[in-house]
């Protein structure tokens, strides 16, 4: 049996709540006022799409530290298309991971980016058990 994460998420009031992390740090959840929160907090769905982004990212950065990559700037963007019926979930998403810098080693810097999405990013596991994904990288040379 693998480790075991607990999280403890508690009521604050209205629709907010606080969630802890294994990392000691907590973060509050809430929802947006025309929904019937007071938009104070991280909205559920999309802290997955930044779990994805942080895991893959995560996996990326330790191989451009790795590799001795050289690079100025380094996002992802994640963009993610949500079903009409409840419940609704992500049923496909888009990561497009951007490079920024001169001289990029784009073959090294995509093999980081497969290693993730192939091998390492358990949270991208976790994605393709209900969504469609696409994956792009893409190198803005200065």
């Amino acid at each position: 049996m693998g480790a075991t994460n607990h999280i403890t998420t508690k009521w604050l009031s209205n629709m907010a709540f606080e969630s802890n992390n294994p990392s000691g740090h907590n973060f509050k959840i809430d929802i947006a006022k025309e929904d019937g929160g007071d938009g104070s907090g991280m909205r559920p769905k999309a802290l997955m799409l930044s779990s994805l982004a942080g895991c893959s990212g995560l996996d990326v950065a330790s191989l451009i530290k790795k590799m001795k990559l050289k690079v100025d700037e380094f996002t992802i963007e994640t963009i993610a298309n949500l079903t009409d019926e409840h419940p609704k979930y992500y049923d496909k998403v888009t990561i497009e991971y951007h490079f920024h810098g001169t001289n990029l080693k784009e073959d090294k810097l995509q093999r980081a980016v497969d290693l993730s999405v192939e091998k390492y990013c358990g949270v991208m596991e976790m994605f393709r058990q209900f969504a469609e994904l696409k994956i792009e990288t893409i190198f803005h040379e200065k």
